[in-house]
């Protein structure tokens, strides 16, 4: 695929993951379980990391700097709204979905390089 494809579905899904971290919680579906909410955050820096990495070809490293700034910035954010905490474990599953993403890129980047001899 193209790079603007997928720079264009990063900076979608980013709008789309900042608009709900930052919306009044009553606006938001109701959760079932509190587990839930960390698995929405993992799952959802696991898709941006990826399609950041995609989009951009930055180093994966300072791709997931760039993640957990984020992150980080989001539950800043929430605490300063009025309407939202922060919450440090919502930061640690953010972090674990941008380590899921780059363990999947260190994966496939590794079986796609040439064996040196």
């Amino acid at each position: 695929m193209p790079r603007n494809f997928w720079r264009l579905s990063f900076w979608s899904l980013l709008a789309l993951v900042t608009t709900a971290s930052l919306m009044p919680t009553e606006q938001l579906p109701p959760q079932v379980f509190n587990i839930w909410d960390k698995a929405q955050h993992a799952a959802g820096f696991l898709v941006l990391t990826g399609f950041g990495l995609l989009a951009y070809g930055m180093s994966a490293w300072r791709w997931a700097m760039v993640m957990g700034a984020y992150g980080a910035g989001i539950e800043i954010a929430q605490a300063a709204s009025g309407w939202r905490t922060g919450d440090v474990l919502d930061w640690l599953a953010d972090m674990s979905g941008v380590a899921l993403a780059l363990l999947a890129h260190t994966a496939l980047f590794r079986r796609h390089q040439p064996v040196r001899r």
